[in-house]
């Protein structure tokens, strides 16, 4: 989701207390419309990155670097002239815009104390890094915005700097009254409130009331949700359908016909939520789908109750890490897509054939009938009367009495002859398929393991092996003369609760490589039951296993497999001695006889995965 106006009020919060009172040492500008800032503040050191970005901006706190150009861009120069070694003031949010003021204090070249302003102002295409004097004179931005691109606002230097008034919307802290008493000057306990800190009050802060609300709302014939959003500065659609949800309304139903009983449960929810952001009570979570990243929020998420949601202690650390994952799970997802189809065409067309051929093979179970006809005839075809059209025998090997269609234009020989070249041609047939049946559901399983090995892929390295293994199996042209590449890629390595360490298999090489290869006989293997996944190996290091090491690694098996999407798995496992691979068999295709099972929900949230 886009930054709204409660996530940068929780990211302003974290910056003030972890920032203020620091100094700026170094000041770098890895990209045209990009800063990083290291901080020096009690004895610890960060770095804070600035992003204006058009598609994705972003302000955090992170634990890595980039790289500069070697020549500074002339921002970044500008920027260390008059901010190097510049103290940190002050961190503050205007209200509930997706704006951030950092105030700073520096020494000019007469050694006398000046503060300046940097705004960093996140609004999608709009967004910038804006350089203050003051007295809010703009110094220069990291985007000269002209008279020519925009009629609402210049940013350039020399021009006062000013917030852009281009919708008309209301700020909902005003709904606050804690708030409120705190932009009134009041006395009262909550002066030691935090949003004091990081909340800015520049505005006339008259309370907003119920009846306000109301006006607001019917006055936009909208679904309620849009309506909200669209009247109060700050709120994104996700949070607008979270209020909605929390007062129990229809978010889509329209605004204007909400009844009072409604609109009190909404403005209710509204001072609730607004509360919260002033009090500072966040709490950072990204809400998951299918294993993907959905969306995230600085306040619970009740209206995604169904979705697994995951807490985080840190705003920065969570934005770091879903975009990170964001990003990842949809460049695999575009990496993978012309794998992923040829993989699907191949199978569709395999499941086709397998179907055709069982059908054809349905067709060959009467061949034993027409066998028992012939051997029939030939007993007791001498009491057939000539030009009879059916004769009944005795089923010696049933005991039953059967009726057997003649054609009464042949001798009984004749029509012996007749069924027993039908039963070799069926048996021909029924040989011949079984074989071929046999191969094409083999190829089906292959595909659906490589299929499921893609769904595992979380780095473009797991992808070469899938590549080189649907190269070798025929689906993808080898380019002649193109020389090997580098397999970087490594199997997941866990570590059990009991301190035991797990390895699973990303694809049907690497399975292969931990079983016959890495894996000693006296490890234990894991391998969800009669469906694709990876191969799990628990090394003994001649120890015996726990029981929640048993378990922690059959949930792995279950969560690796085509099964991870059921509420329970059934799990083979055994030792690891007792696996055997058939000549000539498929990567990653292994037999074996004796096994334990048991069934096991895929869940390994508690489980400790180590990087490889």
């Amino acid at each position: 989701m886009a930054f709204d106006g409660i996530t940068i009020a929780n990211i302003t919060k974290e910056l003030h207390e972890t920032l203020t009172g620091g100094r700026i040492c170094k000041i770098a500008q890895p990209e045209s419309d990009e800063l990083l800032l290291t901080v020096k503040n009690n004895g610890s050191q960060y770095r804070l990155m600035l992003s204006a970005d058009a598609s994705l901006p972003l302000v955090y706190l992170t634990g890595s670097g980039k790289p500069s150009p070697l020549t500074a861009p002339g921002f970044c120069m500008l920027l260390r002239k008059h901010l190097q070694n510049a103290r940190i003031v002050n961190i503050a949010q205007p209200g509930l815009e997706r704006i951030i003021h950092l105030e700073l204090e520096h020494l000019n070249e007469l050694g006398d104390i000046c503060r300046k302003k940097l705004i960093i102002e996140i609004m999608g295409k709009h967004s910038n890094i804006i350089f203050c004097d003051d007295r809010d004179k703009i110094i220069d931005s990291i985007k000269h915005i002209s008279g020519m691109v925009s009629s609402v606002r210049e940013v350039l230097p020399g021009r006062d700097y000013f917030i852009p008034q281009t919708q008309d919307k209301y700020d909902p802290l005003r709904f606050c009254s804690e708030y409120t008493d705190m932009a009134n000057g009041a006395d009262t306990a909550d002066d030691a409130c935090p949003a004091k800190l990081f909340i800015t009050d520049e505005d006339d802060r008259t309370p907003l009331t119920y009846v306000n609300l109301s006006e607001h709302l019917h006055a936009r014939p909208m679904p309620v949700y849009k309506a909200l959003y669209t009247s109060y500065t700050g709120l994104s659609p996700v949070m607008a359908q979270e209020i909605c949800f929390r007062a129990g309304i229809d978010g889509d139903m329209p605004a204007n016909a909400l009844d009072s009983d409604a609109l009190h449960a909404l403005y209710g929810t509204l001072c609730s939520m607004m509360s919260q952001v002033v009090s500072g009570a966040f709490t950072p979570t990204v809400i998951y789908e299918d294993k993907a990243p959905l969306e995230f929020a600085s306040l619970p998420l009740t209206v995604y109750r169904d979705k697994t949601a995951k807490p985080y202690d840190s705003i920065s650390l969570l934005l770091e890490q879903y975009y990170a994952e964001k990003s990842t799970f949809t460049r695999i997802r575009q990496r993978s897509a012309d794998l992923r189809r040829i993989v699907q065409t191949a199978l569709e067309r395999n499941v086709r054939k397998y179907d055709l051929q069982t059908k054809q093979m349905q067709d060959t179970d009467k061949r034993e009938k027409y066998r028992v006809y012939g051997e029939l005839l030939n007993t007791y075809g001498y009491s057939v009367e000539p030009g009879a059209k059916s004769m009944k025998a005795l089923n010696y090997y049933t005991n039953e009495t059967v009726t057997i269609p003649l054609d009464d234009t042949l001798t009984p020989q004749e029509n012996a002859r007749k069924y027993f070249d039908k039963y070799g041609k069926m048996k021909r047939t029924y040989e011949a398929l079984s074989e071929l049946t046999a191969q094409v559901k083999e190829e089906i399983e292959h595909l659906e393991s490589i299929l499921t090995a893609l769904d595992i892929a979380v780095r473009e390295e797991d992808l070469v092996q899938i590549r080189e293994e649907l190269a070798e199996s025929g689906y993808i042209r080898k380019k002649s003369g193109a020389s090997k590449v580098k397999v970087t890629s490594r199997p997941f390595h866990y570590i059990s609760s009991d301190g035991f360490h797990i390895y699973v298999g990303k694809n049907n090489y690497q399975n292969d490589e931990l079983t016959f290869k890495f894996a000693n006989g006296g490890d234990w293997w894991f391998h969800a039951k009669k469906i694709p996944g990876s191969h799990v190996i628990v090394k003994t290091e001649g120890k015996e296993l726990p029981d929640r090491t048993f378990e922690e690694a059959a949930r792995l098996a279950a969560y690796y497999s085509k099964g991870r999407e059921q509420d329970k798995v059934e799990i083979d496992y055994l030792r690891r001695k007792d696996v055997k691979k058939p000549n000539g068999a498929k990567p990653g295709f292994v037999v074996y006889y004796t096994n334990y099972s048991m069934a096991i929900d895929p869940d390994i949230s508690g489980i400790e995965r180590l990087e490889t």
